[in-house]
């Protein structure tokens, strides 16, 4: 995050900051105090004017360098917070209206007004998750984490050569294959009873989910399931720009598994967990933990491979299947099934204008 925390700083945080003082530090806003003038001829109470000192007292904002942990702080929570929600809303949006099925709004166990729901619930989220995630990122800038600025610094830097490309793919590839199992584990325990009713069951409302209940769970919950990312770099060496690429990868995937869409054929189903998987999840609650393999699931004798028939789309088109029916039949009998209304005849209309 210390590169994104440079090129903020360098192109808007300083100019920001420079703005903004500590409005106690000048007399003129000593509020308490001119608040308690006004109420009384008589001098401000101790304890007035200790607090006013007190906070006239702090540092100005404008005042503090870059490497301040208290700018780093603000500035991470804040850029954070925005990368999120722009990240959610974007892919969720886009795999909303160009991927997600609408005809799955049909399904019997998709919620009233859930779309609405899943992002009322994420942004209620974000803040706290924001929060708890601090920390890691706090560290990372700081140099306490084992990420690397250039090939030249990493492992095998020194030697040249086709080495310390060879490490980068490496590290990518522990990167998954670590958070995949950590996460498979951190998931499993997470439908414990006891933790599944206290943290996780809220994403369990989004039977049959859609993009935007990627990010639809207790904040919590969204940090348990996060920290294998964060371990990560403080775990073995990762380039920087590697590690903000997978971080923001994993996020998009999690988006992209919500979509509710249901591939059966294809052979990479027994070895990648895509969106069929984890629609599995949703309905069964007991299967395919995983983030982004199968193999955790194989080992924990959890896995359900999709199949045509686990398909929630099948249960959408008898809905349709009925209403048409129904139509079909209330079109015969004069009645407008799509408004729960009779639809009267032209012979009725003009007997009731002669009347």
């Amino acid at each position: 995050m210390d590169i994104v925390l440079h090129y903020f700083d360098e192109y808007a945080g300083d100019a920001i900051y420079s703005h903004l003082d500590n409005p106690f530090a000048k007399p003129s806003n000593l509020l308490f105090a001119s608040i308690a003038s006004n109420v009384t001829t008589s001098p401000p109470p101790p304890v007035v004017s200790r607090v006013t000192s007190l906070l006239a007292s702090l540092p100005s904002l404008s005042s503090l360098p870059r490497d301040s942990i208290i700018r780093q702080c603000l500035s991470l929570y804040v850029l954070v917070y925005i990368g999120i929600v722009l990240l959610y809303f974007s892919i969720a949006t886009f795999s909303y209206y160009f991927i997600f099925d609408h005809r799955m709004e049909q399904h019997p166990r998709f919620l009233q007004n859930q779309v609405k729901k899943e992002i009322m619930f994420s942004l209620e989220a974000f803040p706290m998750l924001d929060l708890l995630t601090l920390p890691w990122f706090l560290g990372d800038v700081r140099g306490h984490s084992m990420l690397y600025d250039s090939i030249a610094e990493g492992p095998f830097g020194a030697k040249g050569g086709w080495l310390p490309y060879a490490y980068l793919a490496v590290s990518a590839l522990a990167f998954l294959i670590f958070t995949d199992y950590a996460i498979y584990w951190i998931h499993r325990w997470l439908h414990i009873p006891f933790f599944y009713k206290r943290l996780h069951k809220p994403h369990h409302k989004w039977i049959v989910p859609t993009p935007f209940a990627s990010h639809a769970f207790h904040p919590v919950d969204g940090y348990l399931q996060s920290v294998p990312y964060h371990m990560c770099c403080y775990m073995f060496p990762i380039h920087k720009y590697m590690f903000v690429g997978l971080f923001t990868f994993v996020n998009i995937w999690s988006i992209f598994i919500h979509d509710s869409d249901m591939l059966s054929d294809s052979p990479l189903i027994h070895y990648i967990n895509g969106p069929a998987h984890h629609t599995l999840h949703h309905i069964y609650f007991n299967c395919n933990y995983g983030q982004y393999f199968t193999w955790g699931d194989k080992l924990g004798g959890s896995f359900r491979a999709p199949a045509v028939e686990d398909d929630p789309l099948i249960a959408v088109l008898e809905v349709i299947a009925k209403k048409k029916a129904a139509a079909a039949e209330g079109s015969e009998k004069g009645i407008d099934y799509r408004n729960g209304e009779k639809e009267e005849d032209i012979v009725t209309l003009e007997t009731k204008k002669k009347q």
